[in-house]
């Protein structure tokens, strides 16, 4: 099916003519939609507020260059206020880094911040399927499944959907690296902030030993250790913390091969480890890791709900 020639959504013409799959829709500058309920794929819910076109906020860094400024609210998650897509889609962040999928960003923003439409748009399933395939390797190794409120099925196959800009490539190759992910971080500012944001907990400290386990690598810490952001621990939880990197018993990671520096490691409680999600040589010679330990002194991170059950 052909973009429409005559889809103009303010200056995302072309980028939206690219990534979706339309039939001709006329447009309006106010969107407002009483009857709207996403039958097929929301659950029929029936919203307080019908559905309005507004301003996607410049903190909500996940849909940031997506090719438009203004998103439906309540979004196609369910999400009412500006607040809940705040707290979930900001979860996703790191995620969209790892370079996981090409078509990442498209399909969680689809969902997220949905583009202002007169009806509303889903993502293809087999734009689901394809970045699923590729990103869920990477979210198994921070001990997250892939989340419900995702599952591909929900999806249309061969209605007006979300495609990628090029939705004739259908291959499911991705560009991250095969270094363990919570080891292939760059040592950029909002990088580190945006990981420390998305992670439960974050501390200073040094390795004593690391050895395998199972398909785990257990990272076994020196008794001192300073807490940058406790979040769910407790002091006492520090003096026994013993940490996992997920599925990382092969993966390369240069950082766990020198144990005499000091590291800043970021982390999250599952049910039964502490695990690794970001990890980082405390090096205060570095311009980037001395500039993020000024802002860190000021930075505040929005307040995540779980968003992986």
């Amino acid at each position: 099916m052909k973009p429409a020639a005559s889809l103009h959504l303010w200056k995302a013409t072309t980028v939206l003519a690219l990534m979706v799959n339309l039939v001709p829709l006329s447009l309006a500058t106010e969107y407002e939609y009483p009857g709207w309920k996403p039958d097929s794929f929301g659950g029929g819910r029936a919203y307080d507020k019908p559905p309005q076109c507004v301003a996607i906020p410049d903190d909500l860094r996940l849909c940031h260059g997506v090719g438009y400024n203004q998103m439906l609210l309540p979004n196609l998650l369910e999400h009412e206020t500006m607040a809940e897509v705040r707290q979930q889609a900001g979860s996703w962040v790191p995620l969209v880094h790892k370079a996981c999928h090409p078509g990442t960003r498209i399909f969680l923003c689809s969902l997220f911040a949905p583009v202002c439409m007169d009806q509303p748009i889903y993502p293809c399933r087999w734009l689901c399927e394809s970045v699923r395939q590729g990103c869920e390797p990477i979210m198994e190794a921070y001990g997250f499944p892939w989340p419900e409120m995702l599952a591909c099925d929900k999806f249309p196959q061969n209605d007006v959907c979300i495609s990628t800009p090029n939705n004739t490539e259908t291959s499911t190759e991705s560009g991250y690296s095969p270094v363990c992910p919570p080891c292939d971080n760059e040592m950029k500012t909002d990088a580190i902030l945006e990981h420390m944001c998305a992670s439960e907990f974050a501390i200073k400290t040094k390795i004593k030993e690391v050895k395998r386990d199972n398909a785990d690598r257990k990272v076994i810490l020196q008794k001192k250790k300073k807490a940058v952001k406790l979040g769910s621990l407790k002091k006492k939880d520090l003096k026994t913390l013993t940490l996992y990197l997920k599925n990382g018993a092969d993966c390369p990671c240069s950082q766990l091969d020198n144990l005499s520096s000091a590291y800043l490691i970021m982390g999250r409680k599952t049910d039964r480890q502490y695990l690794i999600t970001s990890i980082h040589k405390w090096d205060k010679s570095n311009k980037e890791f001395k500039k993020t330990l000024k802002k860190l002194q000021s930075h505040k991170c929005p307040t995540y709900e779980k968003v992986f059950k």
